[in-house]
């Protein structure tokens, strides 16, 4: 597949437009000269040094890396800062770099929704912040509230948020009164969900009474449980990385003769000692 057609089918798997408006997203990198078609693709978080020499060994043509790494203005392009040396060993291999973002988290179906179907089957799962670019697509936006068929225990919700993320550690701050009350009101956001949530008002004014999201400070995080509601936090990418499968899959499906493959390299730089 040519690239042009390559990059139109990623635009149409989450269109460009839904991103928000301080996101960059889209083709980041078209290196001079590009590669005459696209035969591999490598789907990842992050390009990071690790997942950049695993692009290069699998002679990858395009690197599908769903957080910007051109985000901010680069002043200079040189060896001596780690992000510049790695465009340019991008540039200089004629590997292409797209970056889905806050558009694949606000499409129907994306990164969002894959995220609220961790905590249980639902009644209700609504945009936090519905996509002003797309008014006429039902369910777009960033950020979801999700209302839960049966009500469930907090250690109930963290023991499935841990199976669907894959992971065996979650932070939890819980509300005074919510060791065994059920909860089913719960919004969500991948990443760093703390300027959707922070408007949010607590669970006695009609508030969500869990958060669930990457990352969030400590005094947010205190406002929130005196406010009566719990959060848990599962460290940035492991709200995201999850779902790079299920996204590589759809990649696959409408463009079969290519080649694609989830970075094995990429994993969140914080673990648990």
């Amino acid at each position: 597949m040519n690239h042009t057609d390559f990059f139109a089918l990623l635009d149409g798997l989450s269109p460009t437009h839904l991103a928000d408006s301080w996101d960059n997203v889209g083709l980041l990198l078209e290196p001079p000269p590009v590669r005459p078609s696209v035969a591999r693709v490598l789907v990842a978080i992050d390009l990071t040094e690790q997942v950049l020499e695993e692009a290069l060994a699998f002679d990858a043509d395009v690197i599908v890396a769903y957080h910007p790494a051109i985000f901010s203005g680069l002043k200079r392009l040189t060896q001596a800062v780690p992000l510049s040396r790695r465009i340019l060993k991008l540039a200089s291999a004629g590997i292409s770099l797209w970056s889905p973002h806050t558009a694949l988290d606000a499409v129907p179906g994306g990164m969002n929704d894959w995220l609220a179907s961790g905590v249980g089957q639902a009644t209700a799962v609504t945009p936090l912040q519905p996509c002003a670019a797309a008014p006429e697509l039902a369910g777009a936006g960033l950020g979801r509230r999700v209302t839960l068929r049966e009500a469930q225990t907090l250690a109930v919700l963290v023991s499935r948020l841990k199976t669907h993320l894959g992971i065996a550690h979650v932070r939890v701050a819980m509300a005074p009164d919510h060791k065994d009350q059920r909860l089913s009101d719960i919004a969500l956001c991948p990443g760093a969900g703390g300027s959707l949530f922070a408007p949010l008002p607590g669970p006695t004014d009609g508030g969500p009474q869990l958060y669930v999201t990457g990352e969030w400070g400590h005094h947010d995080v205190l406002a929130k449980v005196a406010s009566g509601a719990s959060v848990i936090l599962t460290e940035h990418s492991n709200t995201e990385r999850g779902f790079l499968p299920t996204y590589a899959a759809r990649i696959a499906a409408a463009a079969p003769s290519i080649e694609v493959r989830v970075s094995q390299t990429d994993a969140d730089p914080l673990t648990v000692w």
